[in-house]
């Protein structure tokens, strides 16, 4: 009996081994994309091309929505995801934790679509009014640099005024009840605010910020699978092309995925930026002048170089693109 026993053990570690290999397969068969309530990949996941190019190749997509660019880079860095796109400010502080990340690719610049909000029937009327106020944003993300930006532009200093750690949602109800001064926020988020509460623009990241939009990737899944990240830059730049061209278009179909009407939608669509690039020297200095910035206000615990976590494709993949 044993000779039979020892046979079924056989069997039964062999169908295991293929059921563990066959799980390992389906999930090195999918990427991963974390996107949030705005930008290009909201528009990508809309339009479904990438689904049907990768498809091509065995490989499935899967999207999971995050509140914030902060958010996003920590489900880069467990793991959960392979590429997301965040703000210039959530990688700096990403890295600084160790995350494994790279930049992969980033926008143009869209400085109009972050914003200092203040209530419509606030008395202050510059920065510099709020020396000693309470002003809520999200931690890390990318109107973090946008608030030290214009402090400093105003002759003050980041612990002049008392800072409120708060996700978006969280932070829009604390500014509708009155419990801060003013609110740093990006789109749609802050187009939904000019327009439904009447907020008061009191500074925009024009001249002060490029608020450059960054598509990010885990080192591993980068350096493994370079053509799924060149499929994936091509498609964005596709999708930038269209949606510039066609705003009213756009707004048509992302205004239902958002949960937000058709007007706010389309101006948050106008405000963004179209037409990743792979990153040029002028944008790697400006994110380390940012690293270097969080560093100096001991926002971020040491400091950083920034050009030692850029993607570089393969020649072939360069080439290509």
């Amino acid at each position: 009996m044993r000779p039979v026993i020892l046979r079924r053990g056989l069997v039964a570690l062999f169908a295991a081994a293929v059921t563990f290999g066959a799980i390992t397969q389906a999930q090195a068969e999918t990427l991963r994309i974390g996107y949030q309530k705005y930008g290009t990949l909201v528009l990508l996941r809309a339009k479904g091309t990438l689904e049907k190019r990768l498809a091509e190749q065995g490989i499935q997509v899967q999207w999971t929505e995050f509140p914030g660019g902060p958010q996003l880079l920590e489900g880069l860095n467990v793991g959960s995801i392979d590429f997301g796109v965040t703000g210039e400010t959530p990688p700096v502080f990403a890295q600084a934790a160790g995350a494994d990340l790279l930049y992969v690719a980033a926008e143009p610049p869209a400085p109009s679509s972050e914003a200092i909000l203040v209530p419509k029937d606030s008395p202050i009327k510059s920065v510099l009014e709020l020396k000693g106020k309470k002003v809520v944003l999200n931690k890390g993300s990318n109107v973090h640099y946008l608030l030290v930006r214009a402090l400093e532009d105003a002759g003050l200093k980041y612990s002049d005024i008392q800072t409120v750690f708060l996700p978006p949602a969280d932070a829009r109800a604390a500014f509708e009840r009155g419990s801060v001064d003013a609110w740093v926020i990006w789109d749609p988020y802050q187009a939904a605010a000019e327009q439904q509460l009447q907020a008061r623009t009191l500074r925009d990241g024009t001249g002060l910020v490029d608020n450059n939009q960054f598509y990010l990737a885990t080192k591993p899944y980068a350096e493994k699978h370079p053509d799924v990240i060149k499929a994936l830059v091509e498609e964005v730049r596709a999708v930038g092309a269209w949606s510039k061209a066609n705003p009213q278009e756009v707004t048509t179909q992302v205004a239902p995925l958002l949960g937000l009407p058709a007007d706010i939608t389309l101006t948050a669509v106008k405000r963004q930026g179209y037409g990743a690039q792979f990153l040029t020297p002028e944008v790697i200095a400006a994110q380390q002048k940012i690293a270097d910035s969080f560093y100096q206000l001991k926002l971020i615990p040491k400091p950083l170089s920034i050009k030692d976590v850029i993607w570089t494709p393969p020649a072939a993949v360069a080439k290509a693109l």
